[in-house]
């Protein structure tokens, strides 16, 4: 009987631990752009500091309104002095996911042809967050 027991244990502690493992490396973030003045040069800082210190975190950075402005072909800081393309393409070469909504395209008359290569466009900047938070248990984070 207690043979069966500790059996029992550990298959169980076999169960469990690779799913709290599992739970740690899957770790997804949404971090919402839609303000580039306010939010751009310190969004990027905030991704590439959150990769340093947990760079199993999958992050998607979804852009709406004025917002998609920092991932605009030669897009610079309110300063002017700070290019956006470089540091987006070091965040997407740690695999970081930027997202520019296509409503605000159509509203601000912009075209797909105007942004970095890097981006990936959704139909609905707002919608794509709430489905990321809804269905696939994404944190928010508005820097």
């Amino acid at each position: 009987m207690k043979s069966w027991l500790i059996a029992l244990s550990i298959t169980i502690a076999t169960l469990i631990v690779p799913s709290a493992v599992l739970a740690q490396d899957a770790i997804r973030v949404i971090y919402h752009i839609d303000d580039a003045d306010a939010q751009g040069l310190k969004g990027l800082r905030n991704i590439r500091n959150h990769l340093d210190v947990a760079p199993q975190t999958k992050i998607r950075v979804v852009t709406h309104a004025n917002g998609v402005d920092i991932l605009m072909d030669g897009a610079k800081d309110k300063s002017g002095k700070v290019e956006y393309s470089s540091l987006i393409s070091a965040l997407v070469s740690r695999g970081v996911v930027f997202e520019v909504c296509e409503i605000t395209l159509k509203n601000r008359n912009l075209k797909r042809e105007q942004f970095v290569l890097e981006v990936n466009f959704t139909p609905s900047g707002v919608v794509r967050i709430a489905e990321l938070q809804a269905k696939e248990k994404y944190a928010y984070i508005k820097p």
